[in-house]
């Protein structure tokens, strides 16, 4: 049982562009499997900085800022199935904590590139897309469904400024609820 395990500590990127919709993905390993970019922190490492890392890194761009991240950590756990098969987390850990921030995309599409920088490693995912956010609860895997769903409920209002082109939120670095 992992219920003994701690949980990884992460962040999550819900990326707008300029219409309010969010970047989705689909992931290499289950196809047919869409979510919103995401990644652990080092230790000690800021969960901002690590936004930023994870888009390069995910999404092969930086042109992005931060617009608002979610008030609470958001946490899933992991299925059995996951917990011991041998992947990347071992059975080291019961699932993700999760630390969610929205951004601005400010680029072209053709600068979102999902070639990972680190040449020994295949791409996490295979494709992308714009989707509404309140379809992200439908594409994702069933055991992170309830924080897509916190998602929708926390940035739908963001969404909607987003598409009106309203003034954005110039972020402060404190935990916003739209």
């Amino acid at each position: 049982m992992s219920s003994g395990l701690p949980y990884r500590n992460s962040v999550g990127l819900c990326i707008f562009n300029a219409d309010g919709l969010v970047l989705c993905a689909e992931r290499r390993d289950r196809r047919g499997a869409w979510q919103m970019p995401q990644g652990g922190i080092q230790k000690g490492e800021d969960p901002a900085l690590a936004v930023l890392s994870e888009m390069k890194e995910e999404v092969g761009t930086d042109n992005a800022r931060i617009i608002a991240k979610h008030p609470d950590k958001l946490r899933y756990e992991f299925p059995d199935y996951m917990q011991y098969r041998n992947g990347v987390f071992h059975g080291k850990y019961r699932g993700q904590e999760q630390s969610w921030f929205a951004l601005i995309y400010d680029g072209c599409d053709s600068d979102i590139c999902l070639t990972n920088e680190f040449e020994s490693e295949l791409p996490e995912f295979v494709a992308w897309r714009w989707v509404e956010l309140a379809e992200t609860p439908s594409l994702i895997v069933d055991f992170k469904r309830p924080v897509y769903d916190a998602l929708v409920s926390a940035f739908a209002p963001l969404a909607q400024r987003i598409a009106r082109r309203e003034e954005l939120p110039v972020w402060s670095g404190d935990p916003v609820s739209a």
